[in-house]
């Protein structure tokens, strides 16, 4: 994967309302209504992050607060591979 440049990544983050570009990573801050919702998010996306071998930087917080940071650390920023995460990511969610 090559690392996309800025103006390449804000263009496809306008596909991915919810997602915010912060140093050098795709992040998604969401709020679950308790732990076990939380963590039953995260049991989904372990088998996305397995097929596609790439693995988010995940936070749990305060129980039900979940951030998602995306990179490809081995291109030193944001590839494609991000994208096609954020997207399966947001399947999920809907």
């Amino acid at each position: 994967m090559v690392r996309l440049n800025e103006k390449e990544v804000q263009q496809r983050l306008k596909a991915l309302k919810e997602w915010k570009l912060e140093d050098n990573y795709l992040v998604r801050r969401l709020q679950f209504k308790d732990f076990v919702s939380a963590v039953q998010f995260i049991n989904k996306l372990v088998p996305i992050a397995e097929e596609l071998e790439h693995h988010p930087d995940l936070e749990l917080k305060d129980y039900n607060k979940l951030t998602i940071r995306l990179t490809t650390h081995d291109e030193g920023g944001i590839t494609e591979l991000d994208f096609q995460l954020a997207k399966r990511i947001e399947e999920i969610l809907s």
